[in-house]
């Protein structure tokens, strides 16, 4: 069995070969410690320190030197189009407002299928095809080191209205003239 107990990240694998190659979905790209079968068939115990999100391209350092390329699945994603950027990031706005996973492209959304969000977007005059390729969504400002952000926390209140306003009549500083 191979052992893998590092990632090194795409940037600085630079021209390599490999030993194997593992193509996984985004959802099984966010791992610490399973046993994966590498694309010729291998098993790989695969026991990172930490929960790690593995990119599209990334490798996985084996005990012997030897590296595992990962490549990211196509996955069944809904394309997102709209009639101008200022559509698109309205819509944008609405996806990242539901803290739904999103890869953002020149003219276009891809998020996982999800007939609520595509009825959602749609109303707002975008074009949804189903397309199936690999997906790499944003980090965001929880994402830690990869396009996840499971596990995020913070603080904000989700309601049509959470500003306040000075009592009628009321002017900045206190006057009321």
């Amino acid at each position: 069995m191979l052992h893998a107990g590092s990632v090194i990240r795409k940037a600085q694998l630079g021209p390599r070969a490999f030993l194997d190659t593992i193509t996984l979905d985004r959802q099984s790209r966010h791992r610490r410690r399973l046993v994966l079968k590498t694309d010729s068939g291998r098993e790989l115990m695969l026991d990172l320190a930490e929960a790690t999100y593995l990119a599209d391209g990334d490798g996985l350092l084996l005990r012997d030197g030897g590296i595992v390329l990962v490549k990211a699945a196509a996955e069944d994603l809904m394309e997102i189009h709209a009639a101008d950027a200022l559509a698109l990031a309205r819509i944008a706005w609405h996806l990242g407002n539901r803290h739904t996973p999103a890869q953002i492209e020149p003219g276009a959304i891809l998020i996982q299928p999800d007939h609520v969000l595509a009825e959602m977007v749609e109303g707002l005059g975008a074009h949804v095809h189903r397309v199936k390729r690999p997906f790499e969504p944003e980090g965001g400002a929880y994402g830690g080191h990869g396009p996840l952000h499971s596990g995020h926390h913070h603080h904000h209140h989700h309601s049509d209205h959470d500003h306040h306003h000075r009592p009628s009549g009321a002017t900045r500083g206190g006057d009321n003239a």
